[in-house]
């Protein structure tokens, strides 16, 4: 009996003048774990002058993590962060009650050609931390664990997996692995994981079961306790899941909460611009007419 349990195809969403591919949430499963949506951005080749730019915007009830493959994006928060993430380096983003931020090209690469291509993940809270107040870390390259195991290149960018933890200050039991291969393996690894599991496949192929699966497909697997699965030559695929929660997570624009009335109070906070400010940004994204996914 196949393991698979779902297979998700990327989505075009906007996201601005932006086209990106969406992944979660999706009708038939709005949750893996704790991570309750996640954005493939690219790859954009951005021309001089073309640049990304979103303007501040809030955030409650969940972590964002920006892993980028190419490319470099300028992070501004209302706790006052000013900081570039580049490739191989973690933004994790703690919004709690409440965070303002804003994500744009750098100054530097404004007027030159530049890619973009990475990954942007929310990743809900505890209910009894949905509240926390928010906070921001900054994980470098060489600070993400990273081995050689079963012939492949393995990289823990956050929470805890074959008896490792990244330094990504997750708030719930979860994993978010790397894999890539140079030659074609066959993995085992269901014994290192927990909750529920799926995989993204970035690039190359994998095959379970006498079939083959490819690029911008997630495949959600119905017990991480079996996750088999052959990677083919020079794959890069992405590994996540954990605990899910009790409760269910509702999501509203950006706003990600077990309670619908604290979206609603956040919503007119918005509205009413009471939330934080972004030093040096003056402009914001409003409130959309219609925030469901």
């Amino acid at each position: 009996m196949s393991n698979l349990s779902l297979i998700i195809e990327e989505r075009a969403a906007s996201i601005g003048s932006f086209l990106v591919g969406r992944l979660l949430p999706f009708a038939q499963k709005r949750a893996v774990g704790p991570f309750v949506f996640i954005d493939h951005m690219g790859p954009v080749q951005l021309d001089k002058g073309q640049n990304l730019d979103v303007p501040p915007h809030p955030h409650i009830g969940l972590s964002t993590l920006t892993f980028l493959f190419e490319g470099s994006i300028l992070h501004k928060d209302s706790l006052g962060t000013s900081v570039e993430v580049k490739p191989g380096e973690v933004n994790w983003m703690t919004a709690g009650k409440g965070v303002v931020h804003s994500e744009r090209t750098p100054d530097y690469l404004r007027k030159v050609d530049k890619k973009l291509h990475g990954l942007q993940i929310w990743v809900a809270l505890p209910k009894n931390l949905e509240q926390m107040p928010p906070s921001f870390s900054h994980i470098s390259a060489d600070e993400i664990p990273a081995w050689e195991q079963d012939g492949v290149q393995m990289k823990l960018i956050a929470g805890k997996a074959f008896g490792r933890k990244s330094p990504v200050p997750t708030y719930s039991d979860l994993y978010f692995l790397e894999i890539k291969s140079s030659k074609e393996t066959t993995l085992n690894i269901g014994d290192d994981l927990f909750g529920e599991s799926a995989l993204y496949i970035l690039s190359g192929e994998i095959s379970s079961e006498g079939n083959t699966y490819g690029p911008k497909q997630l495949l959600v697997a119905k017990d991480s306790k079996i996750c088999t699965f052959t990677i083919g030559e020079n794959t890069t695929v992405y590994l996540f899941g954990g605990e899910p929660f009790p409760e269910e997570r509702f999501i509203e624009w950006n706003f990600v909460s077990s309670d619908k009335e604290l979206i609603k109070a956040a919503k007119l906070k918005w509205l009413n611009q009471t939330f934080p400010k972004v030093s040096g940004e003056t402009d914001f994204v409003p409130l959309p007419q219609k925030g469901k996914f």
